[in-house]
């Protein structure tokens, strides 16, 4: 079973793109995240792949936000959103869950937060703290997404540059730290320990060819599916590929192979 997440940064943009690397890979389940687009446009974008036995489920409103599930084994209890009241800013699109193939998969994206003094940042660490809400005990899960921060040093190119801006302050990190604490699991340290790992690189010229880039694209695996995983790679080449007219979404493909 092949479990994909991928902030594909606008399917209109990229929309040929994810078709063709789905064609290409052949996953199981995709998480998609920042699709920039309604429901109907979504499902249109799509048809191709949904004609080829993948089902769908799709959380979105305009041009921003925007997360969406793929699945060939099922797509069952859907659920849109936190649990809870989500009055605005929480009723952004932003998760959306469903069970597929007997595991609770969840994409999400999380807010980026801007600056550490934006008020953007308070609703980030909201929005995370609500985040640990959104699994049901006892089933298997898995958390695949943005979540916009990189839980230590070693996922940021460097660290001191960062150390004052989002994505690396404490209290985002004590965020992550505490989904793991409730029992999941960063299962890309497990299978990718060394240094230099990273999701997401910068459009600025030379960024990606430097590799300096975060690592911000997790996956948060309960223990009866972080067990089950096989090998976990980033398609990076998918990042560098320019090969037609469209750039590449800035992040690469997180890619859990289970058996």
């Amino acid at each position: 079973m092949r479990l994909v997440s991928w902030n594909v940064n606008s399917i209109r943009s990229h929309h040929h793109r994810l078709v063709e690397w789905i064609e290409r890979h052949d996953p199981d389940v995709v998480a998609l995240q920042e699709t920039k687009c309604t429901d109907e446009v979504f499902a249109a974008l799509m048809a191709e792949v949904l004609a080829d036995g993948y089902e769908f489920a799709h959380h979105g409103h305009n041009h921003w936000n925007g997360v969406a599930i793929l699945s060939r084994v099922g797509i069952d209890d859907v659920r849109y959103g936190l649990p809870g009241v989500n009055r605005p800013p929480y009723d952004e699109a932003r998760v959306v869950s469903a069970t597929c193939g007997g595991i609770d998969v969840h994409s999400l994206y999380a807010p980026n937060g801007r600056e550490l003094d934006d008020p953007h940042y308070l609703f980030k660490l909201v929005w995370l703290e609500r985040l640990r809400t959104v699994r049901v005990p006892g089933r298997p899960t898995a958390l695949l997404g943005d979540f916009n921060v990189a839980p230590t040093d070693r996922d940021i190119y460097d660290p001191v540059r960062w150390r004052r801006r989002t994505h690396a302050s404490p209290p985002e990190r004590a965020a992550i730290d505490a989904l793991v604490d409730d029992g999941l699991r960063d299962v890309t340290r497990e299978h990718l320990p060394d240094d230099g790992v990273f999701t997401w690189w910068s459009y600025r010229p030379g960024q990606f060819a430097a590799n300096r880039g975060l690592r911000i694209d997790l996956a948060l695996c309960s223990d009866d599916v972080a067990d089950r995983v096989e090998r976990l790679w980033i398609d990076t080449a998918e990042r560098a590929d320019t090969h037609d007219v469209e750039k590449p979404s800035d992040h690469a493909p997180l890619v859990l192979d289970l058996d």
